[in-house]
């Protein structure tokens, strides 16, 4: 399992360094996945995670390899369904978003559960980590805009704002979003593995 990961993160960061639409642009979108490699390595013995969170990181780390490469407006497959659904946009940031809650969420609860820092209320669970997920995005969006401030024109592509005035505002709306479907979805399975690994 550990080297099939690395065989795809790598192979998927190699393809998507080779001629990226904007080096910039590409290096902005791709960072968070190299940082969150480095945390990966070094946490690996000490605070091992449940395969099914290193599977959802390596996804996440995924959709930002490949908009990094396209940049976010630009993701042909994305432009194919933006003109088969007569979209105003190329909508692969919001793949990107809603990923940016549905990843996070089973990290914050695993987080949350292995260190045992909710106890017993799953309600309280889940709103603590739909909290994080929404604190996570809006940091997130609040670095977007430091970078375009600090760069001006240049960050223009990493933004992906695309014309849409309430850009900011929905992404934060995917990350919730990804977030709940996250919780929904799979936290009876990332139950099961966390009492595999305690």
């Amino acid at each position: 399992m550990k080297y099939l990961w690395l065989s795809i993160f790598f192979a998927v960061l190699v393809w998507s360094a080779i001629d990226p639409k904007d080096q910039f642009t590409w290096f902005l979108e791709v960072f968070p996945a190299l940082i969150g490699f480095v945390l990966i390595v070094v946490t690996y013995r000490k605070f091992p995670l449940t395969p099914l969170l290193y599977t959802l990181i390596l996804v996440h780390m995924i959709i930002l390899m490949v908009g990094g490469h396209y940049t976010y407006a630009e993701v042909p497959l994305f432009d194919w369904i933006r003109e088969v659904l007569h979209q105003s946009r190329n909508n692969y940031d919001k793949v990107g978003h809603f990923m940016q809650g549905f990843e996070p969420a089973i990290l914050a609860r695993e987080i949350l559960i292995r260190k045992e820092i909710v106890h017993g209320s799953r309600i309280w669970l889940n709103y603590i980590v739909l909290s994080i997920v929404l604190a996570f995005s809006a940091f997130y969006e609040l670095v977007e805009w430091w970078v375009a401030l600090a760069t001006g024109d240049d960050a223009e592509a990493f933004l992906g704002t695309q014309g849409y005035v309430w850009d900011t505002q929905s992404d934060m709306m995917y990350a919730l979003i990804g977030g709940i479907t996250a919780l929904l979805l799979l936290a009876r399975w990332h139950d099961r593995q966390l009492r595999a690994i305690q």
